[in-house]
């Protein structure tokens, strides 16, 4: 069979030359878009050009289209907003201002744009390019440029990346700039509800999204809000009575707070807007009380891109460009996006059909549709809301016989509380009896397990560490007296959330079945660990709150060496022998190189990287940002490498060295930890339900298929329960690692962004895919 690889030595963009804009509300996360072309450009030898203020500097040209070198985009990566402007601009929209913008790009030689923006910018650029040919033919007639011109210039290539703080765009899980804003949203929660609770209030926050619920709805769910209003699921007629109902029960169980979080476009049944006044008066005259309105308004656009968006665009900017490269005459306008954690290419203009049918689809008020047209991201989201914010009273639940139990197990992540909330409620509305057991394992001998209720739970989602306490104490040695605990409290299923111990733990007790039937029940496992090292999964819970630690420190360290000069951090991460961490944390903070255990160097590489680093102190950039994974090298400590750098950059640079420790355990979890550990515990609780009535027989639970012992995983672009024995032959106990990991494939972006030449598979490259397509395979989807 022929070898299929694609790479990038051999694509070249040399003789192309592409203009990169940025349009429309700006997004945190631009930036890196921007950084991540211009880079990726000059890196396969095309031209890139910055066009200031979006539209209006294309349709203005002179100095707004410049030349854009490798330097020039240094320093951004971290600034929020866009550093080249954007404008909404009412002269691209005529066909004058399309013919400027038309003779500005091939006076440059441009016939190559990525545009950065939203539905209305990428529609705009789209009806550019169906013109391009008239247009030219009209500047030939003019005489304004050359019949030769027009042929050399005939065909205008576009690619666009979605930068949105609403997420509103069809086609895409994530738009760039989403999860910052729901950062800064959740930074704003965290500290509203210290002084709701200290005086009893109620908040009524209204966040950005006038057509589209998706960043009211994530907050809710990342904050465990009591009530939210969005626009695509306007409320039943009612609503007032049950709102109120449903504020004053959660105050009867002990609550000294409520969250109501309204999106700026939430709607009633009938059309009319409910704004957050209205809300907060109609809370006064039913209730009595004391509440309060927060409007965060352009906050949310604000502030420094998270590390995921920064990934995000990292990634996309490289994406659009190959996309480019790759584009023939016929290839239509694309849209690089993001499903599950997939890179794809979709045609733009299903994208921006798809982004209207939603709109039309609500104005007609078909809103179960608009939610399914929204995609699988959204749909997920509202489904594990529903699941979660409805409490029936006792009487009403369901009634099974069943007990299950939830433990942490390994080393604490941020975000293993909302796991925890997530599955206790969810287990209880499903009719468990749910117990809690403190310490792993080590509680789980010592008899600490407890029934746990619904109140127990409140305001859990924004802890961090672990709130049940944890320990890395593994289940065998004391497996008897386990299985006697499993039979005092009847457990009849367990959910273990935890890192690579946890996982070692599933192990153990499939193997102890033999020998104790107590352990014939379903078990699940969900990854929580910072160092995002188990097999079955690309993402764990805790790992975005720990990379998000690293970014902002590094963030700080890299202002403190601009201030100084000629200076280079040497910055130790954690991991274990996972690199992850290391990677991942270099391609969000724009640091130099990045050593790991998965890639082994020798001295030639530090040589290699302290010679780069010398270049690099010619240039206006005299800094650098070195990150060391804490096991990379048995010999090449972080000690080493520092004495290496600071003896061989004598004269050019000097060293310093930084070691991040436990800080990247601790901290309140991120909105996407908290998101994904509130998803993927429900998804759980819903599997452990299913499996207890397929394995009741007679009177009780007895499981000991394989699949009845399972990791529930995040892979490529969809959820999937894997049985934890097949995951055995997919793991290097001895390291206690995954023996393949996708991040590998990030390492070449990470160089090629930090200026080194080296080897990239683009074979896995987006190819162009239907939207329709990419919904249908969904049903598992995040």
């Amino acid at each position: 069979m022929p070898d299929t690889k694609k790479f990038i030595e051999n694509l070249s963009g040399a003789g192309k030359s592409i203009g990169v804009l940025t349009s429309g509300g700006d997004a945190q996360g631009m930036n890196a878009a921007v950084r991540a072309v211009v880079r990726m450009g000059i890196y396969v030898g095309a031209k890139v050009y910055f066009i200031h203020e979006g539209y209006q500097g294309m349709v203005d040209g002179g100095d707004n289209i410049k030349e854009a070198s490798w330097e020039s985009v240094s320093s951004m990566l971290q600034v929020g907003g866009t550093v080249i402007g954007s404008a909404r601009c009412k002269d691209f929209r005529t066909h004058e201002g399309r013919l400027h913008s038309a003779l500005n790009l091939v006076q440059r030689g441009i016939t190559n744009l990525c545009v950065i923006g939203g539905d209305g910018s990428l529609t705009g650029a789209n009806l550019f390019r169906e013109e391009w040919s008239e247009l030219l033919d009209e500047l030939v007639e003019s005489g304004q440029i050359s019949e030769e011109d027009s042929q050399i210039h005939s065909t205008l290539h576009i690619v666009g990346m979605v930068g949105s703080i609403d997420n509103d765009f069809c086609g895409t899980d994530m738009t760039i700039g989403t999860d910052s804003a729901l950062h800064r949203i959740i930074e704003v929660v965290d500290a509203i509800m210290t002084t709701a609770q200290s005086h009893q209030r109620t908040f009524v926050l209204e966040v950005m999204g006038r057509h589209c619920g998706y960043l009211a709805l994530v907050s809710a769910l990342a904050c465990g809000a009591d009530w939210v209003l969005i626009p695509e699921m306007p409320p039943k007629d009612g609503w007032e009575e049950q709102m109120c109902q449903k504020l004053s029960e959660s105050r009867s169980r002990g609550s000294r707070l409520n969250i109501i979080i309204v999106a700026e476009g939430a709607t009633d049944r009938h059309g009319n807007a409910i704004s957050s006044n209205a809300v907060k008066d109609l809370v006064v005259r039913c209730l009595g009380f004391d509440t309060r309105v927060t409007i965060l308004g352009h906050v949310q656009r604000g502030g420094t891109p998270s590390a995921f968006d920064r990934i995000l665009a990292s990634r996309m900017g490289v994406e659009a460009v190959l996309a480019l490269l790759e584009a023939s005459p016929g290839t239509p306008a694309c849209v690089v996006s993001l499903c599950g954690n997939q890179a794809v290419r979709v045609p733009l203009m299903e994208c921006v059909q798809m982004t209207q049918e939603v709109q039309k689809a609500m104005d007609e008020k078909r809103f179960k549709e608009a939610v399914k047209l929204r995609g699988r991201s959204f749909e997920n989201n509202l489904h594990t809301y529903k699941l979660l914010s409805h409490h029936k009273t006792d009487a009403e639940l369901p009634h099974s016989s069943f007990n299950v139990a939830v433990l942490n197990v390994g080393a604490p992540a941020a975000g293993m509380n909302a796991a925890v909330r997530s599955a206790i409620r969810v287990g209880i509305t499903e009719g468990h009896t749910m117990f809690a057991v403190s310490d792993g394992f080590e509680g789980f001998y010592k008899g600490q397990i407890k029934e746990i209720k619904w109140g127990d739970v409140g305001g859990w989602t924004g802890q961090g560490g672990s709130l049940l306490g944890t320990k890395r104490t593994l289940p065998a040695k004391h497996v008897d007296k386990i299985a006697e605990q499993m039979r005092i409290h009847n457990i009849n299923a367990l959910l273990v959330i935890g890192g690579f111990e946890a996982f070692e733990s599933l192990l153990q007790l499939v193997d102890a079945r033999s020998s104790y039937e107590e352990f014939c029940v379903p078990m699940c496992m969900l990854p929580a660990t910072i160092s995002n090292n188990v097999a079955g999964t690309d993402l764990s819970i805790g790992a975005d709150t720990s990379l998000n630690a690293i970014v902002e420190t590094c963030d700080r360290i890299k202002q403190s060496a601009s201030g100084t000069k000629r200076r280079v951090f040497i910055i130790e991460t954690m991991g274990g022998y996972c690199g992850y961490l290391a990677t991942v944390g270099a391609l969000a903070a724009g640091a130099d190189a990045a050593y790991i255990y998965e890639e082994p160097f020798d001295i030639r590489d530090l040589q290699s990287n302290v010679e780069h680093l010398t270049e690099k102190m010619k240039t206006g950039i005299q800094r650098g940002l070195v990150i060391r994974n804490e096991n990379c090298s048995e010999n090449y400590t972080t000690d080493f490498i520092y004495q290496l750098y600071s003896e061989e950059g004598k004269g050019v640079f000097d060293c310093r060295k930084n070691v991040l420790g436990h800080m990247q355990q601790g901290g309140a979890p991120s909105p996407f930890d908290r998101n994904f550990g509130t998803k993927i515990a429900a998804k759980a609780m819903q599997w452990i339900s299913k499996k207890l009535t397929e394995f009741y027989r007679e009177g009780r639970v007895f499981a000991n298929k394989e699949d009845s012992a399972c990791l529930l995983g995040m892979r490529r672009r969809a959820l999937v329960f894997q049985p934890v024995t097949q995951l055995y032959d997919e793991t290097d106990f001895v390291h206690r690692i995954p023996k393949e990991q996708w991040w590998l494939r990030l390492r070449p972006l990470m160089k090629i962004l930090a200026k080194y030449k080296t080897s990239y598979d683009v074979s896995d490259a987006g190819q162009l895919e239907h939207i329709v397509r990419l919904r249908a395979k969904d049903n598992s989807a995040i």
